[in-house]
């Protein structure tokens, strides 16, 4: 069951390195500075409350639990993760679209990658949340199936950045504190 949680972890890392590492967009609204600005701010409070959510469940999972108590910090831990990431995409499509070139694109992608990770966030809490916990060999295999499966969605969730390539907004995220 601990390697589970570091799994999710480590998915979590190549989901947020590709977040802000993408960058490209197209005309009409915010610079590409303030608009990686506008991402970065939404992206740092979802990290911090991902990263504790995760630090916090896996302190409680680690130690003598039962089923039941298991059940609760993962329904727990994956509801904030959900409305975190809920919350992170409304502030990204509230930054609007980047003046840039693909800037439509770029924006899209961001908020289409966030919500297939609130929903994974959220078919995973679902799916433990009907768990039975009379049976604990039955309920850390069910368990284990959620966690693959919320892996498997957190790869499939990942934005592809190969046809995205502007300069300006590499060098925003660069440059703007927002993002260091």
């Amino acid at each position: 069951m601990r390697t589970c949680r570091a799994s999710a972890a480590g998915k979590l890392t190549v989901v947020l390195a590709t977040l802000v590492l993408v960058v490209s967009g197209c005309g009409g609204g915010p610079s590409p500075r303030a608009w990686a600005a506008s991402v970065c701010e939404a992206l740092t409070p979802w990290r911090a409350e991902i990263n504790k959510l995760t630090s916090s469940t896996h302190q409680q999972m680690t130690a003598q639990t039962t089923p039941a108590q298991a059940k609760e910090n993962l329904v727990r831990l994956f509801a904030g993760a959900e409305d975190a990431s809920e919350d992170a995409r409304r502030r990204i499509s509230d930054a609007g679209v980047p003046e840039t070139d693909h800037g439509d694109e770029i924006s899209r992608g961001f908020r289409t990658s966030l919500e297939k990770i609130r929903d994974a966030y959220g078919r995973a809490r679902d799916t433990i949340d009907r768990l039975g916990t009379a049976q604990p060999t039955a309920f850390y295999d069910g368990v284990q199936a959620a966690v693959d499966t919320l892996n498997k969605e957190y790869d499939a969730s990942a934005l592809d950045t190969s046809r995205l390539n502007s300069k300006e907004l590499k060098q925003a995220f660069d440059e703007v504190p927002e993002c260091r």
